[in-house]
């Protein structure tokens, strides 16, 4: 395991400092890291007595603010550095830009191409939860990966449509997250109370979630193995990122990612509509 993704906005900092703390002392060289910026965190001390509105248990010292201007990167990514306790990052994506199209795709990705004229970082580009503005990111755009979060999964193809083909014409690496769409797909036996994009997951994505993992029972494969593995088939996929909370979970990713899984599941899921046929 190599490649390390993070983002000011997980923990308001937190997961850039643990991150940080967890790759000190080991050879810069021998990993890539990338984190993101757009999404600036103010000092909040004032309201640091309250926990975190945006998702995350932890206390409410700063907050969130959209900015995609030049400035606003180069503040995010020193500030980023610092928690990290590094020189640099190999990859630097714009966080979900969904609302600001325009100031990220022009203010915000010169600021991108700059740093990496400039050698600060490798490979830029922007993460998102939707294929359809990392296409046009794509198409308009000069960058190098795009960071896709649950929109190619065994439950939704979506960036077929639109990301994919054109990722694979202009040779811009996808990296997959979201494989389990959001813990919907992470385990063999899918529980009722699972989630599906942070919320309870419908009954129709429930069922359909327990007919695939039905499936791969019968090839002696787990549901989870089979989520992580899908993405990676498709030729412009160049990484799938897993969350994980603790040592067994890091453990199972690597599990599941070298996992056997016969060409007879893909070609069973594909007759019973679940995936489309894959080049």
């Amino acid at each position: 395991m190599r490649y390390f993704d993070t983002a000011p906005h997980y923990g308001l900092g937190l997961a850039e400092r643990r991150l940080g703390a967890a790759l000190a002392g080991r050879p810069r060289d021998e990993f890539i890291v990338s984190t993101k910026v757009g999404r600036a965190l103010v000092p909040t001390p004032e309201n640091a007595h309250q926990l975190d509105d945006g998702g995350f248990h932890v206390p409410a010292e700063y907050r969130r603010e959209w900015d995609f201007s030049r400035d606003g990167i180069l503040r995010s990514l020193e500030q980023s550095l610092t928690r990290l306790g590094m020189d640099r990052v190999d990859v630097l994506y714009l966080h979900d830009p969904d609302h600001h199209w325009h100031q990220a795709s022009t203010e915000g990705i010169a600021t991108l191409i700059e740093l990496r004229d400039q050698g600060v970082v490798r490979a830029i580009g922007a993460g998102m939860n939707q294929s359809a503005m990392l296409a046009r990111f794509v198409r308009e755009c000069d960058i190098d990966l795009v960071m896709l979060a649950g929109r190619f999964t065994l439950l939704d193809q979506g960036a077929l449509d639109d990301l994919l083909p054109i990722a694979l014409e202009r040779g811009v690496g996808v990296v997959a997250a979201g494989v389990y769409n959001s813990g919907l797909l992470g385990r063999a036996v899918v529980p009722d109370d699972a989630h599906y994009e942070y919320e309870a997951a419908p009954v129709d994505l429930l069922a359909r979630a327990r007919a695939i993992a039905e499936l791969c029972g019968t090839h002696g494969v787990t549901l989870p193995d089979a989520a992580v593995q899908f993405p990676l088939r498709h030729q412009a996929v160049v990484s799938a990122v897993l969350g994980a909370r603790n040592g067994e979970q890091m453990q199972g990713g690597l599990d599941r990612d070298s996992a056997p899984i016969p060409d007879a599941l893909w070609r069973d899921l594909e007759t019973a509509g679940f995936i489309p046929p894959l080049a």
